[in-house]
């Protein structure tokens, strides 16, 4: 499933075509998403321009001139690319966003876990976003908070990171490569980490979600961002996916766990 890295890769790349552009109308080929995409948003929004594009999560919302915004989740295997107006469509293509510049926004998901809906004007809070922690790159985000939301909890503190609603973003893959960089067992209880140990692992969150942002996520089966070009950061994985191999850093064998029932891998020399 596409994470925060390359959600945020995608809404990078669509920003240019899609900032301060009209939607001339939205075609619906298959409302039946993981929820059922409303009757009313393509009337709503069409004819309108976008005037922010912005990313809460795994979720882009895209802010229209009329006050209404639209929400979309890419789900499992969604992708949203930028084509021509005269591209063929495929089978999975479920919509399209006709642009009055020409560009066309497609949204394929052959699994249709993903999700578009429309969050009306007046209403203040949407119910997807309500409760969910800051994020990684807020200055919210501290050691001093992960410290103090971690007291007296004795879940993984893998667990406790990848839950959306301490902070968002810290997916299986980054919060096993984040462990690593901090030094700290993907199984130790949250409630044992240090204050130090706290400042480290918010510092490594936050640098693994830059390294992936910047070499535009990880591909490892569906992802490709807006121009269908793939993510590198796979490449720059030191413990993930690695088990059996020796570390980067001291050559100890790479363990494989489960954490709640999601694979984990981590040094038993570098991590304590």
């Amino acid at each position: 499933m596409p994470e925060l890295p390359e959600v945020e890769t995608v809404r990078r790349g669509l920003a240019p075509h899609l900032l301060g552009q009209r939607i001339d109308t939205i075609v619906v080929r298959e409302p039946r998403l993981r929820w059922p995409i409303p009757e009313s948003l393509s009337r709503r929004a069409s004819g309108h321009s976008v005037v922010s594009l912005m990313r809460r999560g795994k979720y882009l919302i895209a802010a229209l001139d009329s006050g209404d915004r639209l929400i979309l989740h890419l789900g499992m295997s969604g992708r949203l690319l930028v084509v021509d107006l005269d591209t063929p469509v495929e089978k999975h293509d479920h919509v399209d966003f006709e642009l009055a510049s020409g560009t066309l926004i497609r949204f394929r998901d052959p699994r249709r876990f993903g999700a578009l809906l429309l969050w009306p004007s007046g209403e203040e809070t949407h119910p997807l976003l309500e409760g969910m922690g800051p994020e990684p790159f807020d200055a919210e985000f501290n050691g001093a908070y992960l410290f103090r939301r971690s007291r007296g909890r004795r879940v993984s503190i893998k667990s406790f990171i990848m839950n959306g609603r301490i902070v968002v973003g810290a997916g299986n893959i980054y919060a096993t490569e984040s462990l690593f960089r901090a030094g700290i067992r993907p199984r130790r209880a949250a409630s044992r980490l240090s204050r130090a140990e706290c400042d480290r692992l918010v510092s490594m969150v936050r640098k693994i979600l830059e390294e992936a942002i910047d070499l535009g996520g990880t591909t490892l089966r569906d992802f490709a961002g807006a121009h269908g070009e793939a993510g590198y950061f796979q490449q720059e994985l030191l413990v993930y996916g690695r088990e059996g191999e020796g570390c980067a850093v001291c050559g100890t064998l790479i363990k494989r766990v489960l954490v709640n029932q999601r694979s984990s891998f981590y040094c038993p020399h570098c991590q304590c």
